[in-house]
């Protein structure tokens, strides 16, 4: 229920703070005496678009807050939970907007959006007359609706809905881990045949990569160390180069090696290097002689490092990765290969599961027709008390075969629409198309005198739903208030001296001028204040009789 609101520099009002009871709230008033403006400062907070105009005049920003309470077991809070904004059955909503067109929006102290404060306040208040929170006018609620009045007798069938689908969603992931469908299995077979074959055709050696890169770049550098070993094994090897030049020393030092130990150890050492250069000389020319490749090497070359690339891109880092990935490709092929027996087997399973479900759905709009037609009726009555006779009132369900349902839904397969005509001789359309704003308060009225708690919403607020009603009619609108609030809270705005007869606070719109300047003041009513007012709707003069006629009134909902 909404408990306070607050408002501040809202069109004339600067300041009202306004405690609520939980059972019917009506607030009265002249014409033009801001009732509207209340209405307007809870639509606000519950997320209908801002407007600068809204702003007193003067003031930089108008603010409202409204607090709620509302039980556990409350869609609101389950929301706020997904949010992860904590609350203990509380929630308080503060909502700013400035003449800059900017604003901000909290619940529970936290930030949030427009989106979100709507997904919060649809489950908690239904506004009817501007409708902008009008819980029946979404076709997707009125299923809700009819489901509620089903009971637990369309839960089970739902129940068994939902477990059939969990069966449906493992054989569908066994058949995925078996390729899928007939045509995606042979699909994924055709792929991993492929990938297969060209790994094989490539017949890799793992370190072939890193062996053809080091190639290459010998290749590329031959003439630069053709000219490096060329020049070393000249200086080495020509004709008067090191070689013939340790070769005389050689000769020399031998001469005398025998005539001491020291010049033989010199000889040795000389003989040493020489051999040593000799090798030297013959390793450059074997090098230079292995340096000689043609053309074709090198293209070959490329092509092989092409192709390893391509390899590594789509199958792993490097030889050994794509090899391993060869092996399990051939794991799959074969697996995929002798899997079209289980398939078939599952798919068999899959088909009688969807069969089961369509009988569930059928089971389901059985029961829906029938809580939808009992429904209707009652509807009908209820809005020919409300001074709508004529009124006609069916839900419509859509057509569907098993080619056609939604097998994949708890919720079945049922689309419908609430028909509604208010006028004989008219067709029946959709609630949302052909409802009129006081027609659409009085059908409200006899929804929920039809209902109890369906959507868990537990604020209703109607905007002068008296419009075009007195007598006999306007005692059964307050009856049926009352009826209502015995569960939900209802804040009206009215007219009738019948509902203010009702309630169970009366608060008072009027308008006070100070100075230069207009305000709306909001007044809860005392029991002797409302009798005044009650006596000022008749449009009696405050007589004795009016006065005792009005106390009447309200001692007749005392009882």
């Amino acid at each position: 229920m909404l408990q306070r609101l607050y408002i501040k520099n809202v069109a004339l009002i600067t300041e009202a703070d306004i405690t609520f009871d939980e059972k019917l709230n009506v607030l009265s008033g002249e014409t033009g005496s801001g009732k509207s403006v209340i209405l307007e400062s809870i639509n606000f907070v519950l997320g209908s678009k801002a407007d600068k105009t809204m702003i007193r005049y003067g003031e930089q920003e108008a603010t409202v807050r409204a607090e709620f309470c509302v039980s556990e077991e409350s869609e609101a809070l389950s929301v706020l939970k997904g949010y992860d904004i904590e609350s203990d059955g509380e929630i308080i909503i503060t909502r700013k907007f400035n003449v800059d067109g900017k604003g901000g929006i909290k619940i529970n102290g936290n930030t949030v959006t427009a989106s979100m404060l709507k997904s919060v306040t649809q489950r908690l208040v239904d506004v009817h007359g501007q409708s902008e929170h009008f819980f029946l006018l979404g076709e997707e609620n009125q299923l809700k609706v009819i489901d509620g009045i089903a009971g637990e007798k369309l839960n089970a069938i739902k129940q068994n809905i939902s477990e059939l689908l969990a069966q449906k969603r493992s054989l569908k992931a066994k058949i995925n881990e078996l390729g899928g469908d007939e045509s995606e299995r042979e699909r994924k077979i055709d792929m991993l045949d492929f990938q297969i074959k060209e790994i094989e055709s490539a017949d890799l050696k793992i370190g072939e990569y890193d062996e053809l890169i080091a190639r290459r770049n010998l290749i590329a550098n031959t003439e630069k160390i053709l000219t490096a070993l060329g020049g070393a094994g000249s200086i080495i090897g020509d004709d008067g180069g090191c070689l013939d030049l340790l070769t005389s020393a050689k000769h020399q030092v031998g001469s005398v090696s025998n005539l001491s130990e020291e010049y033989d150890k010199i000889f040795s050492r000389i003989e040493s290097l020489a051999a040593e250069a000799a090798d030297i000389s013959e390793t450059i020319s074997d090098l230079c002689g292995e340096l000689s490749f043609d053309e074709r090497e090198v293209d070959e070359i490329e092509e092989r490092i092409s192709l390893i690339k391509s390899l590594r891109k789509k199958y792993g880092a490097d030889e050994e990765s794509i090899l391993a990935y060869l092996e399990e490709a051939k794991n799959k092929y074969d697996m995929l290969s002798d899997s079209a027996a289980a398939v078939e087997k599952y798919n068999k399973q899959l088909s009688e599961c969807d069969g089961k479900i369509f009988e569930e759905c059928l089971n389901l709009t059985k029961l829906r027709k029938e809580a939808a037609d009992k429904f209707c009726k009652e509807v009908v009555t209820e809005l020919k008390t409300l001074n709508i006779p004529d009124a006609q009132f069916t839900v419509d369900f859509n057509q569907y075969d098993k080619n056609t349902a939604n097998l994949n839904s708890s919720n079945g397969s049922d689309v419908i629409c609430f028909m509604f005509s208010a006028n004989k001789g008219e067709p029946l359309k959709p609630l949302s198309k052909v409802i009129s704003g006081g027609e659409m308060s009085r059908f409200m009225l006899a929804i929920k005198t039809c209902l109890q708690d369906i959507n868990g919403i537990s604020t209703y607020i109607f905007d002068e739903i008296d419009a075009g009603i007195s007598g006999f009619t306007a005692m059964t609108v307050a009856e049926k208030f009352v009826s209502i609030a015995k569960g939900t809270q209802i804040i009206a705005v009215s007219h009738l001296p019948q509902v203010c007869a009702a309630s169970s606070s009366q608060y008072l719109i009027y308008k006070e001028q100070s100075g230069e300047k207009t305000y709306t003041r909001v007044k809860k009513l005392s029991s002797d204040e409302k009798i005044k007012e009650i006596t000022r709707l008749t449009g009696s003069v405050e007589s004795g009789a009016a006065i005792e006629h009005a106390k009447e009134l309200v001692a007749m909902f005392s009882k």
